[in-house]
């Protein structure tokens, strides 16, 4: 498994186009021996079925494949050899313990029912989960159950954390549009200032969470990008905002929405500008089924000890695609202690 790691980590590719790591997952699942593979799934997505000594339940078992637009600055053997990309989020360490699990239960296929284990593409911001169940996922592959993980840096190795309900957030983002008159900047009286507007929507953004939310609710909005003007002379004639928002329910996002489009149209219309906003829901929030949660919580005290899982763990506001699935499917997310 600490070969296929390396191996994986030095080849990273990124979102739909894990042609590389979608062979290499491939060909180790038929070299197990008595799992059917598919391939193509979503397009590069992997999926094998192994089936046990008698009928009986499908249990499906996930993994992201995908990796990040990040330059690697490591000097270890297994460097990326891929510039600009970087399994910097664990998933090649995903992809190789699905690949041991794969390896441990086709040598010892004793159990009743079958395993389903999904080698997903596109977790980091492309919805790969929301793509492989339009592909028709659990229409070819019925399982009844949905399992996965996330490695957790800062906690202990040998530890891990669950809890039913909302375990991730949900993903959204927004961009913000602000235009008026540009000009010269010796005479800005002879235009509309867009970065004073725009900069002016950022603020006001932050009294969304801070006077609107209801104080015991959880909500998360950050501006993340900000790009306006070319010049040292000129005023521009629009300025760009993006961001993202977290939620632990619907109807946060609703209020968000609804809110930045109302401050964004308003601030900027106080300084003779206008707003237009694009507001994406990406990811649902990802919910663990309460059953499935108390299962996977008895299997990782049975493997790691009753004092080394938590099951009182707060909700993380990162975001998993792997909410899709548990949209379509009874399941469970944990987090496993990576030290």
């Amino acid at each position: 498994m600490t070969t296929w790691r390396r191996h994986l980590h030095a080849h990273p590719e990124t979102a739909f186009e894990e042609v590389e790591t979608a062979s290499f997952v491939a060909n180790l699942l038929h070299s197990f021996g008595g799992i059917e593979v598919h391939e193509g799934v979503a397009e590069t997505g992997v999926v094998g079925v192994l089936r046990g000594r008698a009928p009986g339940p499908s249990i499906g078992l996930r993994a992201d494949i995908d990796a990040l637009d990040i330059e690697e600055r490591n000097t270890t053997p297994w460097a990326s050899r891929h510039p600009g990309k970087m399994h910097a989020c664990g998933h090649d360490g995903h992809t190789s313990m699905l690949l041991g699990a794969a390896r441990a239960l086709a040598a010892r296929p004793d159990f009743v029912g079958q395993a389903v284990f999904i080698f997903q593409p596109a977790e980091e911001n492309e919805g790969g989960a929301r793509v492989m169940i339009e592909d028709g996922l659990f229409d070819r592959f019925p399982v009844q159950e949905v399992y996965a993980l996330h490695n957790e840096p800062g906690l202990a190795l040998g530890k891990a954390s669950l809890r039913a309900g909302p375990i991730m957030a949900s993903f959204d983002t927004f961009e913000i549009w602000v235009t008026g008159q540009g000009g010269h900047a010796a005479s800005p009286h002879l235009g509309d200032d867009v970065i004073v507007a725009a900069a002016a929507v950022v603020g006001a953004l932050q009294t969304i969470v801070a006077r609107k939310a209801h104080p015991l609710d959880t909500l998360v909005l950050s501006c993340t990008q900000f790009h306006s003007g070319s010049a040292w002379n000129v005023l521009p004639g629009e300025a760009v905002i993006r961001g993202t928002v977290r939620a632990l329910r619907a109807e946060m996002q609703d209020l968000a929405e609804t809110q930045i489009t109302q401050i964004a149209s308003r601030v900027a219309g106080a300084s003779g500008c206008e707003a237009r906003v694009d507001y994406q829901r990406r990811y649902p929030v990802a919910v663990n089924h309460a059953r499935e949660a108390a299962f996977a919580a008895s299997v990782l005290r049975a493997v790691l000890g009753d004092e080394n899982v938590d099951t009182d763990v707060q909700p993380d506001l990162g975001s998993e695609d792997f909410a899709f699935m548990l949209q379509e499917r009874p399941g469970a997310y944990f987090l496993l202690g990576s030290g």
